[in-house]
């Protein structure tokens, strides 16, 4: 690829010419397009784990972790997944068209908000290429076109998977620029991105946080963040002791290398010698790293935490932990050192599961739930292209109706303004 900023130019082109005949394509046929993209990734599955294979040698070769092994590994059973998200995607409600609220007022006028598609939408990813399919498949159903930009790890299996959506478009006779993927591993595709403000409406980046970052600094097209989940579960004073150990292990162990893995857990002192110790023993018995403070060192197993250790994303076994006097310390700390994607509260007290919810500003926070839940499958969204951690138009899990805008529809019967 010698002329990238060619290749990229004309991209984008095809993609603006691409989304003005999604921005009217009929419910049916976005319907049609997703469902024979979901058959043909699984008449392809050989293809795809084949594929899939050869990312996972040249991941291995790069030294990648267990954890970011796993984050890139598909099998059958994942596939499945991907394959329900894409039918749930394609069951949903078509977002373009929605009224979203209607009034008349004094003058004869009649006004509507309706959601419209946004145009043209810039995703850049690493690893997981199960985000080529969320980020087609919900573009695609919110009428936007969409030139998807995958890690260099995921090369092999996001062509293979993009194979599938493009056999999905074809079949539904829709233009196959309605979703790219940018053929190269040369990150000059990335900077050529980031500056097409002629032809990208937005940029979703979704990765670490050093692609957030350069994506946040560089980036002249409008930029949904998708920031690190620093993820906080606070273990109050009132919690049940059953409840906390059973969440706090799914919240860490289930996955750790997705965004909703916990990665700090603070412990109120009342509670720091019963079910702090129980928790922080099971932990470690999981083989889960706890690193904590001076008052979690006296257990056995347990490594002293370090400055570095509080606002770090592992994606690991690794848990950070400390022992906090009261909510008002825990809310503080998790202001401090939290990125507002996720945090939790496990407590049976109403009145404090209240002032946490209602005290932080992060993207997603629960009570009394696994933060595994941090997803915008589990939210009913079908799929999601990233969990946004920003204020601007679209927050938390970013599904098929976030990925839209919105115009008014003003009608009168020759009204005039006095």
């Amino acid at each position: 690829m010698n002329n990238i900023p060619q290749m990229m130019a004309g991209a984008g082109a095809a993609a603006k010419a691409a989304a003005q005949q999604l921005s009217v394509a009929t419910a049916e046929r976005k319907h049609a397009a997703l469902i024979s993209a979901a058959e043909s990734i699984w008449s392809e599955r050989p293809e795809i784990l084949a594929a899939n294979a050869q990312d996972l040698e040249y991941g291995r070769s790069k030294g990648l972790s267990a954890a970011m092994l796993d984050r890139l590994m598909l099998d059958e059973d994942r596939l499945r997944s991907i394959i329900d998200g894409l039918r749930s995607v394609a069951e949903q409600p078509d977002p373009v068209g929605e009224v979203m609220a209607a009034w008349d007022q004094p003058s004869g006028l009649h006004i509507q908000r309706v959601r419209t598609p946004l145009g043209v939408v810039g995703v850049i990813y690493e690893s997981r290429p199960n985000v080529t399919v969320d980020a087609g498949a919900l573009c695609l159903k919110a009428g936007n076109a969409v030139i998807l930009r995958g890690g260099s790890e995921s090369f092999h299996s996001s062509k293979a998977l993009h194979g599938c959506l493009l056999r999905g478009l074809r079949d539904a006779g829709l233009p196959e620029a309605s979703i790219q993927l940018v053929p190269t591993r040369d990150r000059a595709a990335v900077s050529e991105m980031l500056t097409m403000t002629d032809s990208i409406d937005v940029i979703v980046p979704r990765g670490g946080k050093g692609l957030v970052g350069l994506v946040q600094r560089e980036a002249r097209v409008p930029v949904f963040a998708h920031l690190e989940g620093i993820v906080h579960i606070y273990i109050d004073a009132a919690a049940d002791p059953e409840k906390a150990a059973r969440v706090v292990m799914n919240a860490k162990t289930r996955r750790t290398g997705i965004c909703g893995a916990a990665e700090c857990l603070l412990i109120h002192q009342d509670v720091a010698d019963t079910i702090g110790q129980t928790v922080v023993r099971q932990l470690l018995a999981a083989g889960v790293e706890v690193r904590g403070d001076s008052a979690l060192t006296g257990i056995e197993g347990v490594l002293p935490a370090t400055e570095d250790d509080w606002g770090r994303e592992y994606l690991d076994m690794i848990i950070a932990a400390r022992v906090v006097p009261d909510l008002d310390t825990a809310l503080d700390h998790v202001r401090r050192y939290g990125s507002n994607h996720t945090d939790c509260i496990l407590t049976e007290d109403l009145a404090a599961a209240r002032r946490f919810m209602a005290e932080l500003d992060s993207a997603i926070i629960m009570h009394n739930a696994s933060t595994q839940f941090a997803d915008g499958g589990e939210f009913g969204m079908g799929a999601e292209i990233g969990i946004a951690t920003g204020k601007m138009h679209a927050r938390g899990p970013v599904g098929a109706a976030q990925l839209t805008s919105f115009k008014y529809l003003v009608t009168g019967d020759g009204t005039l303004r006095p």
